[in-house]
């Protein structure tokens, strides 16, 4: 998919080899995204970045990735800062919302462009508060274990119930990232919760932190914080979701950034109330 715009822009798609650009302007704007990223985005969409150029040179990104037939999310959406004001982000936009096609799109939407996405159709559902802190000291609490490859199918099957869509694909890459710790937590054979910590540009990020109940969250948040007290942590918490702001806050945690979730149409239903975590503000 290409097109040509007015002042020589080209947008094309991108591919993972262009992804350290894109996320060293996310971390510019201190969006501090995650150090290993790339591989796992990419495999849940590979036609889903975009990068407009001017001469060859990327001066706009943004992906609008698919999610099976009815669902898409679009994020890393980013004009270099001198070349702003220009139309160029318009372009890309226009250009990679077509790879949509008819799904309904989400996005975690910045404050300054919340006005213009609602002007493009997209409605508020929420807002997500970043929580930002020094990772308190404790131990990893009993029932709780790393995750293994026998446990894939499980915490697919129980990710699809509180994410928008299936994503068997992106969480094969994104449980096993490098730097990525992945752990759940059973009651007997069943699985309560599951979280992933990795590194970042500026501090360690949790996402996603799924689990049945604040006590399930408690949990994997104790044991994914208790390697590393001390360092900066980021956790992304939807506001509505009480207990989850409370965990954060107890933690000695401070609201740091927001952002608004934002869709074009209806997502299907899932239990947005056992989401304490935002996977990642770029993917949904």
């Amino acid at each position: 998919m290409t097109s040509a715009a007015p002042r020589d822009l080209v947008v094309t798609q991108a591919t993972l080899a262009d992804w350290p650009v894109i996320a060293g302007w996310a971390a510019a704007e201190g969006w501090n995204p995650g150090l290993s990223d790339g591989p796992a985005f990419f495999a849940q969409d590979p036609g889903g970045f975009f990068l407009g150029r001017i001469d060859g040179e990327p001066v706009s990104a943004i992906s609008v990735v698919n999610y099976g037939a009815d669902y898409s999310f679009l994020g890393c959406y980013l004009v270099r800062p001198d070349l702003r004001g220009h139309g160029h982000g318009l372009t890309t936009w226009k250009t990679a919302l077509a790879h949509a096609g008819e799904r309904t799109v989400g996005l975690d939407g910045v404050v300054a462009q919340q006005d213009n996405y609602r002007q493009s159709g997209f409605e508020l559902a929420y807002r997500t508060i970043r929580f930002t802190g020094a990772a308190p000291q404790g131990e990893t609490p009993a029932g709780i274990r790393p995750a293994g490859p026998a446990d894939l199918a499980t915490i697919t099957a129980y990710d699809s119930a509180r994410y928008p869509a299936d994503r068997p694909r992106f969480l094969s890459e994104w449980l096993t990232g490098p730097g990525h710790q992945a752990l759940v937590r059973y009651d007997g054979a069943r699985l309560t919760g599951y979280g992933v910590l990795r590194p970042g540009r500026d501090t360690l990020r949790i996402g996603p932190l799924f689990a049945d109940t604040a006590d399930d969250a408690r949990a994997l948040f104790a044991a994914l914080t208790a390697d590393v007290a001390g360092r900066q942590v980021a956790i992304d918490v939807p506001e509505p979701n009480a207990a989850g702001v409370a965990l954060a806050e107890a933690a000695g945690f401070q609201a740091s950034f927001e952002t608004a979730r934002m869709y074009t149409g209806p997502v299907r239903p899932h239990a947005q109330h056992h989401v304490f975590g935002v996977t990642t503000l770029e993917l949904g």
